[in-house]
């Protein structure tokens, strides 16, 4: 009887010390992974939030591109670690895409946990001037004209992938994908005229579009998002049900203690509040969201149902 007392002493204190260390949180210096490389809007939004909160929490949040696989490898790592709170991933949608097309060793349905939503923003047809097209008709009569063209994504199997198919598959043309390792290669090789097509998140592309440089015909939301209203929608441009917003958010390790994903939501939430932050997301079209981890939660699992749903009606394979 006293061995059965004692063992129930300690499990009590462990679980009476366990609030006071995610209380101590951050105690040591934080790593934000990114799945992609530098230079795009998600390594963008992490950096901005990263000074934030190295600002408001007294440690610093590092940022480390981790890439490989289409994101999937920055994606996997953060699913390994451990759920101490510092590790996070900085991730778009392709955390609800890519584990539909990729074989990988975690499960980002059970070994992540959302925190918030950051932001969301159109995924945008773009194209170089060269192509001599000023509109989604052009656009289509060039594409029938002469099918298989080229257009460049930041990877197979993420959300500017399956919005590329699934316009081709609505408009009846024909392109041909070329993948890249991020959405700032993407742009750079478009900008080159390397390739003149793009199926790419709207913030790389923002000041090249202001510039001249780059035409934007077509965005992917229900409505045209503030940061590009001049450009319209796929649905205004007659492509009827093409519709899909490309998010950023945050994630955790499952099985994180509650109080640290309260306190990083909380945090984010704040930052998305600073009009410095905010303005530097509009400046590349993406809208600032935030909201509870419930509402985090509920997003994820729905767009990794409908990834799912596209992934195979679309048929899209990894290359």
């Amino acid at each position: 009887m006293p061995t059965i007392r004692f063992c129930a002493v300690i499990l009590l204190l462990a679980a009476a010390a366990a609030p006071s260390l995610a209380d101590d949180w951050p105690a040591r210096p934080v790593r934000i992974i990114v799945p992609v490389v530098a230079g795009g809007s998600t390594d963008v939004t992490a950096r901005l939030l990263g000074e934030y909160l190295s600002r408001s929490l007294g440690q610093q949040f590092v940022v480390e591109n981790r890439t490989g696989a289409a994101g999937m490898a920055g994606i996997e790592a953060v699913g390994k670690s451990a759920p101490d709170g510092y590790t996070v991933l900085v991730t778009t949608d392709r955390v609800a895409s890519g584990p539909h097309v990729f074989k990988l060793s975690t499960d980002p349905s059970k070994d992540l946990a959302p925190v918030v939503q950051v932001s969301r923003q159109p995924v945008v047809l773009a194209v170089h001037p060269s192509l001599g097209v000023a509109t989604l008709a052009e656009f289509l009569a060039l594409a029938r004209k002469q099918p298989g063209m080229s257009y460049a994504t930041s990877g197979i199997g993420v959300h500017q992938h399956i919005v590329g198919e699934w316009f081709q598959k609505l408009a009846d043309i024909k392109l041909t994908v070329v993948p890249y390792r991020g959405g700032s290669q993407a742009t750079n090789d478009l900008l080159a005229g390397h390739v003149k097509i793009g199926s790419i998140g709207s913030s790389p592309l923002i000041p090249h579009y202001n510039a001249g440089t780059i035409r934007l015909l077509a965005q992917s939301t229900a409505a045209r998002s503030p940061g590009l209203p001049d450009v319209p929608t796929y649905q205004e441009g007659g492509i009827t049900g093409l519709v899909l917003d490309q998010w950023i958010g945050v994630f955790v390790p499952t099985g994180t203690p509650p109080l640290i994903v309260g306190r990083l939501n909380a945090e984010i939430n704040k930052a998305l509040g600073e009009a410095v932050i905010r303005e530097g997301l509009l400046q590349q079209a993406q809208e600032p969201v935030g909201g509870t981890a419930e509402e985090a939660a509920r997003l994820f699992r729905d767009d990794y149902a409908k990834y799912g749903r596209l992934v195979k009606e679309l048929n899209i394979q990894p290359y």
